[in-house]
């Protein structure tokens, strides 16, 4: 960065620790100079995520409404700021962004690169030079009435609640994909299993359909999650006391924001409170956690049930995405449960992450809130990336080994549970130690015995016998 200032047009800007000279194509200005230079950390910028810079220009586009409103910017200075804020929304200067998403200082780089690249913008349509800040400063005209305190918080909720908005539409196409998958399987019959032994029968569609259940719950639950990220300290500045703000501030500015956003804000009651508390991030982190828990549960299942084929469990097949060796041929492994099983496992860590930063906050601020976004951000992201890629290239394509699905269930000891009220429990533990001991079925032995006719087996052996709860068959 400093030999490109040094050889290139460069226009000379001030802070607190002197002069620097700024690249005169840039948007940005020496605050965001100076935060590149110290925070070389993960090579991602905020360029990389759309979601924050489209919330910083939302929040500074309705502080300015806000700011005219109240007489405290003249509508020239106003009508520039929300004109520049409105082509950032809509995609433009967004390469002027570079900051690192972790950074030291609470967030107050992000929100000077923001401040910079706006009124540089601004100054541009009045018809000036870029860095001529006497006319229109990045602190006293679009930071006005704020702080990074109240304005990255807010843009992080803002951030999130796009995020949600997007991982719920993956994750219903992943619950309707399992959901279709539980319709066409709702006649095969199946062995279900406990501590991986065998158990009772149930149907391929019964466990399909549980899988569909679980992430229609954890789509409530992200509801829930959303609902709390509505609350709000805009306003709060610094430490939530509101100084410097206009009293009517925090009021207009919300209603401004709700507006734009098309977000039904809330601000918080105790802006002290709201502006030192993560609570409602680390409420959605670990919703995130639990989605990707169950979600990664869901592909062990996957992966286990797929097995073999001939040595393993053989029950479904997932779709051939590659080939899975590069010195057996012919193998092929379940890669889309792999990768989803890796995004869970990122996920958790975020997680932690997410709680040790919220509980490392001192006093008035959390001065952790770059990694807790840098966290939630990867942890929504790689969620919706792993619903769409679970539903399009592995659900959607399973089939089912019907004939071996049958096999199991009559040659398990586990289907002597269901005669067991027709043939007595010392019968059936006899027929399931001669079944165990010989490697034969239990139906073969209990025909041999003469304990059911074949009719009879036949009856109770139907799946809407087996999977289901039924009155006794008084008649069988």
């Amino acid at each position: 960065m400093t030999d490109t200032i040094l050889t290139a047009d460069t226009r000379l800007e001030h802070d607190l620790l002197g002069d620097r000279a700024v690249p005169q194509s840039a948007y940005w200005g020496i605050h965001t100079l100076r935060a590149v230079e110290n925070f070389p950390i993960t090579g991602q910028r905020l360029s990389e995520t759309p979601d924050l810079i489209v919330a910083l220009a939302m929040i500074k586009q309705a502080a300015a409404e806000a700011n005219a409103t109240l007489g405290l910017l003249s509508p020239e200075i106003a009508d520039a700021i929300i004109a520049a804020c409105l082509e950032i929304r809509d995609g433009k200067l967004h390469d002027q962004f570079v900051v690192d998403l972790i950074q030291g200082g609470a967030g107050t780089s992000t929100n000077m690169n923001a401040n910079e690249v706006i009124a540089n913008r601004a100054l541009e349509l009045l018809g000036h030079r870029r860095g001529d800040y006497a006319r229109l400063h990045p602190n006293e005209h679009v930071n006005l009435g704020q702080s990074t305190n109240d304005v990255y918080p807010t843009a992080l909720k803002l951030a999130a609640w796009t995020g949600i908005g997007r991982l719920v539409q993956a994750m219903d196409g992943l619950r309707l994909a399992f959901a279709d998958k539980s319709a066409e399987f709702s006649d095969v019959l199946k062995m279900g299993r406990t501590q991986l032994q065998d158990a009772v029968p149930m149907t391929l569609g019964q466990e399909f359909g549980t899988y569909a259940l679980m992430l229609a719950e954890d789509q409530s639950r992200l509801h829930e999650a959303s609902d709390l990220i509505r609350e709000i300290n805009l306003g709060a500045t610094a430490i939530g006391t509101g100084i410097t703000a206009h009293p009517d501030y925090a009021a207009l500015v919300r209603e401004r924001l709700s507006l734009i956003s098309g977000e039904d804000l809330i601000t918080a009651p105790d802006l002290v409170e709201a502006t030192q508390d993560c609570g409602a991030f680390v409420q959605l982190s670990g919703v995130l956690k639990r989605v990707a828990v169950k979600l990664s549960k869901t592909c062990n299942d996957l992966r286990l049930l797929s097995s073999g084929p001939r040595a393993g469990l053989n029950e479904i097949n997932l779709p051939a995405r590659q080939a899975g060796s590069s010195i057996m041929p012919g193998k092929v492994n379940p890669v889309i449960p792999e990768v989803v099983n890796q995004i869970a496992f990122e996920v958790i860590g975020n997680d932690m992450t997410i709680t040790m930063a919220a509980e490392a906050g001192q006093l008035q601020l959390n001065a952790f809130e770059p990694i807790i976004f840098y966290s939630l951000h990867r942890s929504l992201s790689h969620l919706t990336a792993g619903c769409q890629t679970l539903e399009a290239h592995c659900i959607r394509g399973i089939t089912a080994n019907r004939d071996q699905l049958r096999m199991t269930v009559e040659n398990s000891i586990g289907i002597v549970t269901a005669l067991n009220p027709y043939i007595g429990y010392r019968n059936a533990t006899e027929v399931a130690l001669e079944a165990h001991r010989s490697g034969r079925g239990v139906a073969e032995i209990v025909l041999e015995r003469q304990l059911l006719t074949r009719e009879q087996l036949d009856r109770l052996l139907r799946p809407e016998n087996l999977t289901r709860p039924q009155p006794l068959l008084s008649k069988l």
